[in-house]
């Protein structure tokens, strides 16, 4: 695995912190109905895709989820301004307003949604990586799903596709606990979702989800062992949502005290104990840092409620262009 330095302590500290007061931002906006139709924040799981870019190659790397989707594609270089444009359904948005919260896409940055189909983004993931093994990229796919996806039965499908041809996948379930407001142990005989691996003979195992160290550790080994061509590994990252499933979300399910409880090994807390155990930075540092984050939150905000909403046109010129029907030209 890469080393984990004080730079890279930094790095983390700044980026899951920068998710995690996006989202805030995004919560507030919401209330204020400047955001639209549903919102799943991302509160709590930061250290999940904190790690995984730490051993992921951007160069050719992909990554696939579900509609908690907003602080991925940051983390894979997408501006963050465009993404808040997006939400907000501006025209400079990611998809020019008419992804929306669920569906935020950048070909560019290899990160292919943002899927509200529940599960539905299992077997794309399953696809892209087919992509790779045919030609050659040396790309590995991230898949990502919720627990509750992971009663899918298309998951079944793709796992047996995956080992079957070998292709350059992770697999990553994200267990929060309650799917969309149902606990593991009711929604199944077993609570070790990572063992359905065991039934194709994929590698699996548990992972810390709330520590960055441990989720990178996991992910440079998944992603080694994919890069060599010796297939998929099913990764079950043990996580917590601080926040609803969605902003609507009356969280009637658990009580505030266990809330309070996770808020106890907050992976950010955790890597900004590390940063000041090691003394790694000055407390003036960590303020510039906060500030920093601070400042670019507010930026996202302006640029997207300054941006424009779409012209009523762009609902023809989104759809699809006909050569031998010339009467609505195809202008994007």
């Amino acid at each position: 695995m890469k080393e984990v330095t004080k730079e890279v302590y930094l790095k983390w500290y700044e980026d899951m912190l920068l998710w995690r007061k996006f989202e805030d931002k995004l919560a507030a906006l919401y209330i204020q109905q400047k955001v639209r139709g549903f919102l799943h924040l991302y509160n709590g799981q930061e250290a999940v895709l904190a790690g995984a870019l730490h051993a992921m190659d951007l160069t050719k790397d992909k990554m696939i989820t579900a509609y908690r989707n907003h602080v991925q594609p940051i983390g894979m270089g997408v501006d963050p301004k465009r993404i808040m444009a997006e939400l907000l359904g501006k025209v400079t948005g990611t998809s020019k307003g008419m992804g929306g919260s669920m569906h935020i896409f950048s070909k560019e940055h290899r990160f292919f949604g943002g899927h509200g189909i529940v599960g539905g983004q299992i077997p794309v993931g399953a696809g892209l990586a087919f992509a790779d093994k045919y030609f050659e990229t040396g790309g590995v796919t991230m898949t990502y799903f919720g627990d509750g996806a992971a009663r899918q039965g298309s998951l079944h499908e793709a796992f047996n596709m995956a080992m079957l041809w070998k292709l350059p996948v992770v697999f990553i379930v994200e267990n929060n606990g309650y799917a969309m407001g149902t606990s593991v142990e009711r929604t199944a005989n077993h609570t070790d979702i990572w063992k359905l691996g065991l039934g194709y003979e994929m590698p699996c195992g548990p992972v810390d989800g709330m520590n960055p160290v441990k989720v990178a550790e996991a992910m440079t080994e998944a992603i080694d062992r994919a890069r060599r061509g010796d297939g998929p590994t099913f990764l079950e990252m043990k996580t917590y949502r601080y926040r609803g499933h969605s902003m609507s979300d009356a969280q009637l399910y658990r009580s505030k005290e266990e809330v309070e409880e996770y808020k106890k090994i907050d992976p950010i807390t955790q890597v900004l104990d590390v940063i000041k155990d090691q003394k790694y930075a000055t407390q003036e540092e960590i303020d510039a840092i906060d500030q920093r984050v601070k400042d670019l939150v507010q930026e996202c905000v302006d640029f997207a409620e300054e941006s424009p909403y779409p012209d009523k046109q762009q609902l023809y010129d989104v759809v699809y262009e006909q050569e031998n029907y010339p009467f609505i030209p195809h202008k994007l």
